[in-house]
C-alpha cells in the first residue's frame, strides 16, 4: 500500500462562489440553516459515545479469588464480575460500621 507523505491541499472557494454556492442552499426550504438555539444545543459525538458515566466509579485491583468462587460466578453467564461485586456489596451493607 503506498503511502502518502504529503496533506492533500484545501482550496477554498472565493466569495462569489461562496455565495454562489449558498444562495441555492439557503432558498431550499428543507435546508435552512440552524438557529443559534440549534447551534447552541448541539454535543460533540464523542460525548454520545460509549458506556455512560457511573454515579458509582470503580477501582481496579488486583484480587485472587479460588477457584470454585470465579467458576461459580462464571457460571451465570455475563455479568458475572457485576454480580460478584453485589453480593460484596450486599456483605458490606450487613456488617456493623464500627470495626
Amino acid at each position: 500500500m503506498p503511502t502518502r507523505s504529503e496533506q492533500p491541499t484545501i482550496h477554498m472557494p472565493t466569495a462569489e462562489e461562496d455565495r454562489a454556492i449558498t444562495a441555492p442552499a439557503k432558498s431550499d426550504p428543507d435546508a435552512q440553516p440552524l438557529t443559534p438555539r440549534q447551534l447552541q444545543s448541539m454535543v460533540p459525538i464523542q460525548a454520545l459515545r460509549g458506556r455512560p458515566k457511573s454515579e458509582h466509579k470503580k477501582l481496579l485491583v488486583s484480587v485472587r479469588y479460588s477457584q470454585e468462587v470465579v467458576a461459580y460466578f462464571k457460571s451465570t453467564g455475563e455479568g458475572w464480575q457485576a454480580r460478584m461485586d453485589g453480593v460484596l456489596r450486599q456483605y458490606v451493607a450487613s456488617q456493623p460500621r464500627n470495626r
